[in-house]
Order: C-alpha cells, then sequence, then structure tokens
C-alpha cells in the first residue's frame, strides 16, 4: 500500500511582523497614542500601566494582556506609582479567529509567559535595533546571531496566540484516570523547580540583605551542592551571581521610579557603597546608573 501524506491545516495565519518591543519605562512615562491598520498587543511583565482601547480604559496589571485590533486608537501610560515593563508585539493577521481577543482583557500563564521571553531573545538575535524604543517604527534585519531565529519567532508566535485561546475557550475537563506510575526522573525534576522557585521567592523577600551561600542554606535548609546544581541547571548562573542579577533588575525599576538617589538604592538593595553598587550595576547591565536612566529618559522623550 502507497503511503498517502497529510497537509495539516494552520488555524492562524500570520503575515508581516512590524514590532517586537520589551519597554523599561519610567513611571511617569506616557505615549500620546496611535492607531494602524494591523493587530498589536501589551503584556505587562512587572508593574502597572494604563491603556486606552477606543473609548475604554483599564489599567494592566503584571501578568495581563490587551489586544488592540486594526485600526482602534490605543495609548498607555504609567500611573506614577510603579515603572512598567511591558513586551508590545504587532503583526498582521486577516483570520476572523483573532476576533476573539477583541475588548479582551486577559492573564498570561506561565507557559505563556515563556513563549514571549523566547520570542524577544530570537527578536534580539535577528533584528539590528534596540527592542525598548516607543518610537522605532521599523525593524532591521540582520543575519541571525543563532540558526532559526526567525522562524522560532514565528512559531513560538502562533504557539502564543494559539495556547491563549485554547486556555480561555475551553473547560477544564477532569479525566478518571487510573494511578500510574510516576517515573524518577520526572519526579526528581519536578521536585528541583519546587526547590528552585522557593529559594527565588527566599530571595525576593531579601533582596535588600547581603546573603551568603551559607546563609541561603541554612535559612532553606538545603545543601551547598545541591543549591549551586540546581541554579546551574536552571539558570546557567551561580546562585550568589543570580541573586545579583535580581537585585540589579531592583535596582532598574527603582531609577525609572525617581523617588530615591543612587546612594538611597544602593543603600535599599543592601550594598555597602555606592561605589560597589555602581561598579556591579556596569558589570551586569553594561553601563553606570546615571548612563541607564539618561538612556531610558531619553529613549521615553525620543531623544535618544
Amino acid at each position: 500500500m502507497a503511503y498517502e501524506g497529510v497537509t495539516l491545516k494552520s488555524s492562524i495565519n500570520l503575515g508581516k511582523i512590524y514590532s517586537i518591543h520589551y519597554f523599561e519605562y519610567m513611571s511617569d512615562f506616557s505615549f500620546e497614542g496611535e492607531s494602524h491598520d494591523f493587530w498589536e498587543f501589551i503584556c505587562v511583565d512587572k508593574g502597572e500601566v494604563g491603556v486606552r482601547f477606543g473609548d475604554d480604559f483599564k489599567i494592566l496589571k503584571r501578568g495581563e494582556i490587551a489586544f488592540h485590533p486594526p485600526n482602534e486608537f490605543h495609548n498607555v501610560k504609567a500611573t506614577g506609582e510603579i515603572a512598567p515593563n511591558l513586551v508590545v508585539i504587532s503583526f498582521d493577521c486577516h483570520d476572523k479567529v483573532l476576533d476573539f481577543f477583541r475588548h479582551k482583557t486577559l492573564r498570561i500563564d506561565e507557559t505563556e509567559r515563556n513563549l514571549l521571553a523566547d520570542i524577544i531573545i530570537e527578536a534580539r538575535r535577528c533584528f539590528d535595533c534596540r527592542l525598548d524604543d516607543p518610537y522605532l517604527q521599523n525593524m532591521p534585519q540582520k543575519d541571525p546571531d543563532a540558526f532559526g531565529a526567525e522562524q522560532l519567532i514565528n512559531i513560538n508566535l502562533h504557539h502564543f496566540l494559539i495556547h491563549l485561546i485554547r486556555r480561555y475557550s475551553n473547560p477544564i475537563v477532569i479525566r478518571k484516570k487510573l494511578p500510574t506510575a510516576v517515573p524518577i526522573k520526572t519526579t526528581k525534576k519536578k521536585s528541583d523547580m519546587e526547590t528552585f522557585n522557593r529559594i527565588v521567592d527566599y530571595l525576593e523577600e531579601n533582596l535588600s540583605s547581603h546573603l551568603t551561600i551559607e546563609k541561603i542554606c541554612q535559612d532553606n535548609l538545603i545543601g551547598r551542592a545541591l543549591l549551586q546544581r540546581i541554579f546551574k541547571e536552571q539558570t546557567s548562573l551561580g546562585i550568589i551571581e543570580y541573586f545579583s542579577h535580581m537585585k540589579i533588575l531592583a535596582a532598574k525599576q527603582m531609577i525609572r521610579t525617581n523617588q530615591m538617589n543612587f546612594t538611597q538604592i544602593a543603600e535599599c538593595m543592601g550594598y555597602t557603597s555606592i561605589h560597589y553598587f555602581s561598579r556591579q550595576f556596569k558589570q551586569i547591565a553594561g553601563m553606570t546608573p546615571s548612563d541607564y536612566a539618561s538612556s531610558i529618559k531619553a529613549m521615553a522623550e525620543g531623544t535618544f
């Protein structure tokens, strides 16, 4: 019998990508607004932001996403309290299925958050521009830094949209199943992830402290070797290096909130001196705190 191939159908067909942005806004940032003939969505990674869709206005908080259909006027404004981090992606699509997203505010789950992160990572590999310029209208392409970067953007964006539609359209069905043995490797992987998440929560609660590996192990009842292995596997960083990255991310948000000077931020983050804080900030962020503040302000004002 001859084999007969199957042509798989596409439920969503995307056209051109117009923008992929990851913004770090000041707490007083305001974008006057625009409309265009393609889809766009905005997702809050950190903080909160006010978004206008046509005649409606909503405050989006961390993990919430809103879609703007073609030709809908929209603008965005920081609330003045928390400096927001935003993912904004715009694309062409004429499929009726995307009407599902009209006039809805949704909340993304962990899978969707990871897909967005992967899109941002791949965008940095194949576009020759900054992803944090709110006034950028064209994204010049370059030879990708990694094989398949552009295709992975396309795959992940399709996956993201399909996952959202499925999750909000289909009720959760609980099927009766006979208990099955869980493989040892699966159990170990789940245990490592639970431990990792627990330690990350602990680190977030102690961002203003000067933590050592010994202190982390003692407070969390975990061995040093196991702790280091889990963090290397999950982040490719040692735990203290990972903790330093968390501190600098928090410091960035404080700088953008514009309520404390650099010395106060350094003290709040548990640094023994402003010089050590500045040195570590430059090592991780690639620029000094003052350069970062100037670049964010210039980017928001369109004078970068």
